[in-house]
């Protein structure tokens, strides 16, 4: 059952992860010029807020479903490590070295503040239940 329920999130995840990235970038490209990934920033982002946010609100423990959906599933598949690293490895074998270490460092900062202020948002929901 548990297969079943990560697949389930990660069939609505990846989708949302393609569609965000896709119009991400073309918002950016049409006001802007470069190869800085912001599509990929934007979901792994997204996916560290909502992660934080899941795993706070059920970390009574009786909500091992919503873990698996919400957090395993979907985020899992929103967010992609493995796009993020070729996408580094790209900009720093095109000689933008400053860009892939600046990827990196707002990669890693965002994200874990992001993951930090959904873990606070989940207190909050947690408070009203």
């Amino acid at each position: 059952m548990s297969v079943l329920l990560v697949m389930a999130g990660a069939a609505v995840g990846a989708p949302v992860r393609y569609l965000t990235d896709r119009a991400v970038m073309r918002q950016v490209q049409a006001r802007t010029v470069g190869i800085f990934p912001w599509g990929t920033l934007t979901v792994n982002v997204a996916g560290c807020l909502l992660l934080g946010l899941v795993l706070e609100v059920t970390a009574s423990g009786g909500a091992s479903g919503t873990r698996l959906v919400l957090g395993t599933g979907f985020c899992g598949a929103l967010s992609t490590y493995s796009t993020f690293s070729y996408e580094t490895l790209r900009l720093a074998e095109e000689g933008s070295t400053a860009l892939a270490v600046l990827n990196v460092l707002v990669s890693m900062a965002v994200g874990i503040a992001a993951a930090g202020a959904g873990a606070l948002l989940g207190q909050g929901f947690g408070a009203l239940m």
